[in-house]
């Protein structure tokens, strides 16, 4: 009998590795990476993905004190969420400010173009763990394959595991984990990215 399967996607984890790979980060690209994860003896009952809708407000420039307006385009998210099997969970973009964009400053004067800003995502562990609990209260799955790195979501893990649910860890070819993320999970399942996606020079 084939393992009913939920797999939980860290949309900010899975972005940073694909860049770091020159992968379009896209709804199919997204779609794929998660399906690749999947074995046959697997039945997969949803794809749940966590993500933060891109920041939308005013802010105040570091050097000019000019008003910059950040507009956002949140359809990709839609686009997921229309996938077979996808659920979207939607975490806040916070602003923080701004940052150097080059360590150590130019002794020169600086511009506005020198400085990039500061997002703080907030609440996707948070969403995470509450699904992970949900799901192994309610029996409802043999497995959970867990596409992340925040070592947030081992109390999670351990819940799942404490319930009889087994939790993988997905791990694809540039991906770091701190150790005891793989100490509270049953096993590392390597995966690889799917083909077609590279970023054209």
């Amino acid at each position: 009998m084939k393992k009913k399967t939920i797999i939980l996607i860290d949309g900010g984890h899975l972005r940073v590795l694909s860049k770091q790979v020159r992968k379009n980060y896209n709804p199919d690209f997204i779609e794929k990476a998660a399906m690749g994860c999947i074995n046959e003896d697997e039945d997969l009952i949803r794809a749940l993905y966590y993500d933060c809708p891109q920041y939308s407000g005013k802010v105040r420039l570091p050097v000019s004190g000019d008003e910059k307006i950040f507009e956002a385009d949140n359809n990709w998210l839609r686009q997921i969420g229309k996938k077979d099997y996808f659920a979207v969970r939607q975490g806040v973009l916070k602003f923080r400010g701004f940052k150097p964009r080059a360590t150590p400053v130019s002794p020169q004067e600086l511009t506005d173009d020198d400085f990039q800003p500061i997002f703080e995502q907030k609440g996707v562990d948070m969403r995470i763990g509450l699904d992970i609990a949900n799901y192994s209260d309610q029996k409802a799955v043999d497995r959970f394959i867990i596409i992340t790195a925040d070592t947030d979501c081992i109390p999670a893990f351990k819940h799942a595991r404490k319930a009889g649910i087994q939790v993988v860890l997905a791990k694809f070819p540039n991906s770091r984990f701190a150790r005891e993320i793989g100490q509270h999970t049953d096993f590392i399942r390597d995966v690889d990215y799917p083909s077609g996606f590279d970023v054209c020079n």
